[in-house]
């Protein structure tokens, strides 16, 4: 029987003396979307950052791979368990120098076509490569974040109400290709969404309440 891809047990999180998350027990399999709902200050965004690697549990542990994520360089981590904000945040001047920066950490030559692909796909075209990153639109932003996040796809993305600004155009083009990587790339997905065609794309539904699991669907 495969592992999972990511497990917690009992995982919990506490700050200033508040617990956040508590007894947060379940797997994720290679190729699930999962979505994590729940009422605003139930939890969810911070169960992403600990799975992320952005914060770490004050109780239990995270694997991925069957391996506790403490034990690995948290940068060799986050390439493969990748984190999408909320809110895109694109620097330097131009389209191209946000979606060439992945290459420039891993100090490997700039993958141009791929990047006009990935404009392709979120029906962006291929001259935005050379576009100032200031006239672009808010749907924009986020599309080219999400494309400079997936130049190396990762086996895991977590992406916490990355459409919920969004009109419904950019939240179609979004979620129609992070579908298609899920069928064809086979990349896990755990998100928090309260937008309800999300919701329907998901193989589960994990409702937390209060720092806790409520239920899975």
């Amino acid at each position: 029987m495969a592992q999972p891809i990511l497990s917690l047990e009992n995982v919990g999180f506490e700050a200033n003396g508040r617990k956040i998350l508590n007894g947060i027990t379940f797997e994720a399999e290679e190729g699930e979307i999962i979505t994590f709902t729940g009422p605003s200050g139930g939890g969810k965004s911070t169960l992403l950052k600990l799975i992320g690697y952005l914060l770490t549990p004050t109780s239990g542990v995270i694997r991925y791979q069957n391996k506790p994520i403490t034990e690995f360089n948290p940068t060799d981590y986050r390439k493969e368990v990748s984190y999408f904000f909320q809110n895109a945040v694109l620097f330097d001047e131009t389209v191209r120098d946000n979606l060439a920066f992945p290459a420039e950490i891993r100090e490997e030559p700039f993958d141009e076509e791929r990047a006009r692909r990935g404009l392709q796909t979120v029906q962006l075209p291929e001259n935005y490569l050379d576009k100032p990153v200031h006239e672009l639109s808010g749907g924009e932003k986020q599309r080219v974040a999400l494309i400079r996040n997936l130049m190396y796809p990762p086996k895991v993305l977590l992406m916490d109400e990355v459409t919920s600004s969004l009109d419904k155009e950019n939240r179609d083009i979004i979620r129609s290709f992070i579908q298609r990587l899920n069928r064809e790339e086979r990349i896990t997905v755990l998100w928090v969404t309260h937008n309800q065609e999300e919701i329907d794309a998901s193989h589960r539904i994990i409702q937390l309440k209060a720092g806790e699991m409520e239920g899975i669907k």
